[in-house]
């Protein structure tokens, strides 16, 4: 496909209608956490959209983060993005080997201002040898990568975190893009962590249609997710949350309470504290989640999570998974109920520290906020702040 094509002219010859590509603008749209007037930017951005070099480096991992993309049960928006800016270099699915591969690679680095997706984990252990690709490390081959890459993203918890071969005790001694990043041993890039094993394809796609539209990453949370898919743990929209609140459990995976649906906290679910859009989004074409289908969360977007203890065995009493002073309750009522149509749950994308929320509102002379806040609630909201940014 030549680089003079647009993604508009891509989708037409795919058979994607213009109503069909506007109604996918708006949900992508929605996803990002923009307003519904940003699906018109959006569609603009990608009808224009010339094709864009993806060099995509698989390291240690399983192939899932691939699959979650590519095995459809049927032509999706998503998989028709990746078809079009991608396959300049992803060993897994293109048809070169040996030689002919590498000498694809090189092309596609040589060019420079590509995106650079990273699938896997890194072995540090035993000088790399761990994991290797034509002969070289898999650090060797991502330092050269990321030098010329316009921006990285890490597809799946084993690149974003180490995921499951840094489980303890890590004999490879995998770790995440970002912790190389940190400790200096590769060049400094804008990052987007997409965790999960495997991520929701929407989280993929999502995040680069905001870049090809915008020309820069989405709202990141403190681990470099977007805080429009990350910025809600699974609980927050868990379809058995109901129970949760009535304290309805299932005791176990064939008892009475299982089969009406109730809450699987005892059961060991992670929902309470695993930040992503499972609930909501859903898979295989918002068909279903592995809640809904009686399974409880594992925590897999989270850091560390295959040592966080047994996944069937709850951590918490779940009477009071979350423990708030009674000033912070209060605050976080006022959130819930004033505060959340524009920020994030739990005040994630509040830039302003909580104790000076009060002194900065007033600048802004309160414009657009649906409430007036008196001293005391003021004071009951930044107790809530400052609780949940611990």
């Amino acid at each position: 496909m030549g680089t003079d094509r647009s993604l508009a002219d891509f989708l037409v010859a795919s058979g994607v209608s213009r109503r069909a590509f506007l109604k996918r603008c708006f949900g992508l749209a929605a996803m990002l956490g923009l307003p519904a007037a940003a699906a018109a930017e959006i569609a603009h951005g990608l009808g224009r959209a010339r094709r864009r070099s993806v060099v995509w480096l698989s390291f240690q991992e399983c192939t899932g983060c691939t699959e979650s993309l590519t095995r459809s049960y049927a032509p999706t928006f998503e998989s028709l993005i990746f078809d079009f800016i991608s396959l300049d270099y992803h060993h897994t699915l293109q048809a070169a080997s040996g030689a002919a591969a590498e000498a694809a690679r090189h092309e596609a680095s040589s060019a420079g201002g590509y995106l650079l997706i990273v699938d896997g984990s890194v072995p540090l252990g035993g000088q790399g040898a761990c994991s290797t690709i034509a002969g070289r490390t898999n650090l060797d081959i991502l330092v050269e990568s990321v030098e010329a890459a316009q921006v990285v993203i890490a597809v799946g918890s084993c690149a974003a975190f180490g995921g499951l071969p840094a489980a303890d005790p890590n004999p490879t001694g995998a770790v995440g893009v970002e912790y190389l990043m940190d400790n200096g041993s590769l060049a400094r890039r804008p990052l987007v962590n997409l965790p999960g094993c495997p991520p929701l394809p929407e989280a993929i796609a999502a995040t680069l249609a905001h870049f090809v539209t915008f020309g820069r990453l989405p709202t990141l949370d403190a681990l470099h997710r977007p805080l429009s898919i990350y910025g809600n743990t699974v609980h927050d929209r868990c379809p058995r949350v109901s129970f949760f609140n009535q304290g309805l459990f299932a005791e176990s995976f064939d008892d009475e309470g299982a089969r009406k649906g109730w809450c699987l906290y005892k059961l060991g679910c992670r929902g309470p504290v695993t930040h992503n859009a499972c609930a909501t989004i859903k898979w295989n074409g918002g068909t279903s989640s592995p809640i809904d289908a009686g399974h409880p969360c594992i925590g897999c977007s989270e850091p560390g999570f295959w040592d966080q203890g047994s996944f069937y065995q709850a951590e918490l009493d779940p009477s009071a998974p979350v423990p708030r002073s009674e000033a912070a309750q209060r605050g976080q009522a006022l959130f819930d109920d004033h505060c959340v149509y524009c920020h994030q749950p739990a005040g994630a994308d509040l830039g302003t520290a909580p104790a000076d929320v009060p002194a900065a509102y007033p600048q802004h002379g309160g414009r657009s906020h649906r409430q007036q806040f008196d001293a005391d609630q003021w004071s009951d909201l930044v107790d809530y702040l400052g609780e949940v940014k611990k």
